[in-house]
C-alpha cells in the first residue's frame, strides 16, 4: 500500500492543470466584470466631452492699449513687452485663490500704505510693488535704509517704516534715473545691478535691457496687479465689499522703557499675545528690554473691535459707509442680469405644479425651486413667472 503522503502527490501530480485552470478562470471573470464596468457606463464618452467643453470655459486676456505705470505709458507695441505683459496677466488672473487673498490684504494695508506715498511724493501705483514683493504678508523689505535690526526688534517688518524706507529709496534712485519705471526696477535689482546692466547693454530703458528672470518679470507684474485688483470685474473677479478684508482700528500705544512680558502687557491692554504679534511683527521676541530707552509705537486693536457681522439682517459695521464702487464690486444689478442670462421665463398654467413644470423641461425638482428661491409648500398660480434655467 502507497503511504498517505504518496497518494497525496499522486493526486496533486494528476490534478495539477485542472487545479492551475480555477484561479486563471477567476481572474478571466474579474477583468470581463471590470470590462462590462467601462463599457456599460451610462455617461458615453461623446455625451462627457460635449458636458466638459459646455461647461468649462478658459478665455484669453485683451491687453489695455492706454496701460501705464505710475503714469509712464508701458511700449506694447514692443512685442517682447507685449508678450511679457501678457504672461503675467495671464497667470495672475488664473491663480484665482491668490490673487482672491491679494484682493483682501490690499483692502486691508492699501489704506495704510497710500498716505505714506502720497506725503513721500511717490506715485500711488507704487503700493502694488508691495504685492509684488511681498504678497502683502509678514515678509520684510529687502531695505534697511535707518531701519532697526536687532535680536529684539526688526522694523522691515513694520508696514509703516517699511514704506517709509521704500519711499526714501524709490525717489533716490528716481532721482538717478528719471523715470519710476527704472526706480521700481533697481528696488529689485538694486541700482548697483541696473547700472551695470545699462552700461554693458547701452540703453536706460526698462523695456529694452535683457535683466534676469525675476527682474525681468519685476515690473510686469507689479502692473498686472494694478490692472486686476483695480478692474477685477474685467478679469472675471465677482466679489463683494464685504468678502475684502477691511481695516483694523487699532490705538497706538507709546512705549520708551521695556517691557518684560509681552504677554501680560497685551491682556492688560485688553487683547492677546496673538493678535499683538500680529499687528507688531516686528516685535522679535516675548520681551522688550529697550536698554536705550527708545521710543516705540505698539499697535493694539480699538476697544469693541467687531470686523464682521455674521447676521445678514444687520447692516455690515466693518465696512466703509461710502457708496459702493460698481465698478469693481458685484452689485445686485450684476446679479439679475446674469440670473435672467442664464434662464427662460416660463408662465406657469392652471394645473401645474413644481414637480410637473421641472419634469416638463427636465431638471431636478430641488433644483427648480432652489433657483426661483421658492418652496414647495407654495403652489403654483395661474399665469405666475417661473424661472427654467438653461442647462
Amino acid at each position: 500500500m502507497k503511504k498517505r503522503s504518496e497518494r497525496i502527490s499522486d493526486f496533486l501530480k494528476r490534478w495539477y492543470k485542472h487545479l492551475l485552470a480555477i484561479p486563471t478562470l477567476m481572474l478571466l471573470v474579474i477583468m470581463i466584470k471590470l470590462f462590462n464596468y467601462s463599457v456599460t457606463d451610462p455617461v458615453s464618452d461623446e455625451d462627457y466631452r460635449s458636458y466638459f467643453t459646455s461647461n468649462y470655459k478658459v478665455f484669453g486676456i485683451t491687453i489695455p492699449k492706454d496701460i501705464n505705470f505710475c503714469g509712464e505709458h508701458l511700449p506694447i507695441q514692443d512685442f517682447t513687452v507685449y508678450e511679457a505683459l501678457e504672461r503675467e496677466l495671464l497667470v495672475n488672473t488664473y491663480y484665482q485663490s491668490q490673487t482672491v487673498l491679494l484682493h483682501k490684504r490690499a483692502s486691508r494695508w492699501f489704506p495704510v500704505i497710500e498716505p505714506i506715498l502720497a506725503k513721500n511724493g511717490v506715485p500711488d501705483d507704487m503700493k502694488y510693488l508691495a504685492l509684488a514683493e511681498s504678497g502683502l504678508t509678514n515678509a520684510i523689505s529687502p531695505h534697511y535704509y535707518k531701519l532697526e535690526v536687532s535680536e529684539e526688534v526688526d522694523e522691515r517688518f513694520n508696514v509703516e517704516k517699511a514704506t517709509e524706507a521704500a519711499c526714501k529709496v524709490l525717489r533716490d534712485a528716481y532721482a538717478r534715473y528719471g523715470n519710476w519705471t527704472m526706480a521700481a526696477a533697481s528696488y529689485n535689482l538694486g541700482m548697483g545691478g541696473i547700472d551695470k546692466q545699462i552700461a554693458k547693454q547701452k540703453t536706460d530703458s526698462y523695456y529694452g535691457l535683457y535683466l534676469n528672470e525675476e527682474t525681468a518679470r519685476y515690473i510686469y507684474r507689479i502692473v498686472a496687479f494694478k490692472e486686476i485688483i483695480s478692474r477685477p470685474k474685467s478679469y472675471g473677479y465677482q466679489l463683494r465689499k464685504k468678502d475684502l478684508y477691511p481695516p483694523i482700528p487699532v490705538n497706538r500705544i507709546t512705549v520708551d522703557s521695556s517691557i518684560i512680558d509681552l504677554t501680560s502687557f497685551a491682556i492688560s491692554n485688553g487683547t492677546s499675545y496673538k493678535v499683538l504679534k500680529m499687528l507688531n511683527p516686528w516685535l522679535l521676541k516675548g520681551s522688550l528690554s529697550n536698554a536705550g530707552k527708545k521710543t516705540y509705537t505698539i499697535l493694539l486693536p480699538a476697544k469693541g473691535t467687531e470686523l464682521y457681522d455674521l447676521d445678514e439682517t444687520l447692516p455690515p459695521s466693518n465696512l466703509n459707509s461710502s457708496k459702493t464702487d460698481t465698478s469693481k464690486f458685484v452689485t445686485p444689478a450684476d446679479i439679475k442680469a446674469d440670473s435672467a442670462s442664464r434662464s427662460i421665463i416660463y408662465p406657469a398654467k392652471t394645473g401645474d405644479t413644481w414637480e410637473s413644470v421641472a419634469a416638463a423641461f427636465g431638471i431636478d425638482k430641488e433644483y427648480l425651486l432652489e433657483f426661483n428661491k421658492r418652496d414647495e409648500s407654495q403652489p403654483l398660480n395661474s399665469g405666475e413667472e417661473i424661472a427654467i434655467p438653461r442647462r
